[in-house]
């Protein structure tokens, strides 16, 4: 049976109505607070923020708000696009502090954060699978993905197994080290004794 092809106001009407559709969808993910991965990465779109990282969930024992201290702040941005195999992806940019604990003091310190990771987006749980054993970066992109936990991820990547203050800034680190001189052996006392009249050899 023969079709005859839309007119051209009916083909307008159309795809207006389907540009209509896809941002009524696209709004009703933002206001969730989620967003269509594979359509950022086809779009080239980019969405950013900014977030008080000691209010994330899985960062509450780590990151601290010291008294007296402006919050920290981590500056986000969520890129779409392909990598060099053409695959769709989405690169993680992180920029900012966190407030941690120094492990040798116990006091709180700003632990600058600079990251960029590159995710490539699985279609389905068997792309995952295969790219699983080819990347070490792939995330599942079938449903509307969070930014938040995408950042919160990356951020939790990026911090120091044993956080501690920059050499010369730890309290830790005072006048007792000092008073024996930097550079000086542990070892030196032994090696005077040893050399001392009347030690044995």
């Amino acid at each position: 049976m023969f079709t005859s092809p839309a007119s051209p106001a009916r083909q307008r009407r159309q795809r207006r109505e389907r540009e209509e559709a896809a941002l009524k969808r696209d709004a009703a993910l933002r206001a969730a607070g989620r967003f269509d991965a594979l359509e950022l990465a086809e779009s080239g779109g980019t969405i950013a923020g900014a977030l008080d990282p000691a209010a994330l969930p899985r960062l509450a024992d780590r990151a601290v708000r010291p008294s007296g201290l402006p919050r920290a702040a981590i500056a986000w941005r969520i890129a779409g696009g392909h990598d060099a195999l053409g695959r769709a992806a989405l690169t993680v940019t992180l920029e900012g502090s966190v407030f941690l604990v120094c492990q040798r003091c116990l006091g709180p310190f700003a632990a600058p954060v600079a990251q960029e990771t590159m995710l490539l987006l699985a279609r389905d749980e068997a792309e995952l699978a295969r790219l699983d054993t080819e990347e070490p970066e792939v995330v599942l992109a079938n449903t509307p993905l969070d930014p938040v936990a995408l950042v919160e991820d990356e951020l939790l990547l990026s911090l120091p197994f044993s956080p501690r203050h920059e050499q010369g800034e730890c309290a830790a680190a005072g006048p007792a080290r000092d008073q024996r001189g930097i550079g000086e052996s542990p070892f030196a006392g032994l090696a005077s004794l040893k050399a001392a009249p009347g030690s044995k050899q």
